[in-house]
């Protein structure tokens, strides 16, 4: 039996924020957007071409609100993974993402830290081969 993630969910405080973030500041295209109800709306956005999508749910009430931008704790716990580190990374800072960091280059790759104007960490990403 295989097995693999086909979303996770990050909370956000409105939908259409959350849109404009990852499909026009980061270029990721928005998969689904259904109303389900008055409030409620199924929004899946991804990067180009890949398989696992993205969640935005938008919070509801204070506990979830109180969880936006702090969902994993503080630490990065989104990994966007790119073939062209530099390039991205260009891309990014002159779209306005903020990046908490330089670029660093480690023994395993390129890596710089930024966070969506929510306050989740993000690493960008590029392995050596």
């Amino acid at each position: 039996m295989a097995q693999h993630i086909s979303a996770f969910a990050i909370v956000v405080p409105d939908y259409d924020e959350g849109i404009d973030f990852y499909v026009n500041t980061l270029g990721f295209e928005l998969i689904e957007d259904t109303r389900q109800s008055d409030t409620k709306r199924w929004v899946l956005v991804a990067p180009k071409g890949a398989d696992t999508r993205i969640l935005l749910a938008k919070a509801v009430g204070a506990e979830q609100s109180a969880a936006i931008g702090n969902q994993t704790g503080g630490r990065v716990g989104f990994f966007l993974n790119t073939d062209d580190f530099e390039t991205d990374y260009k891309n990014m800072k002159n779209a306005g993402v903020y990046f908490e960091e330089d670029p660093r280059y480690e023994p395993y790759g390129s890596v710089a830290v930024f966070q969506d104007p929510f306050g989740n960490r993000w690493d960008l990403l590029q392995l050596n081969a």
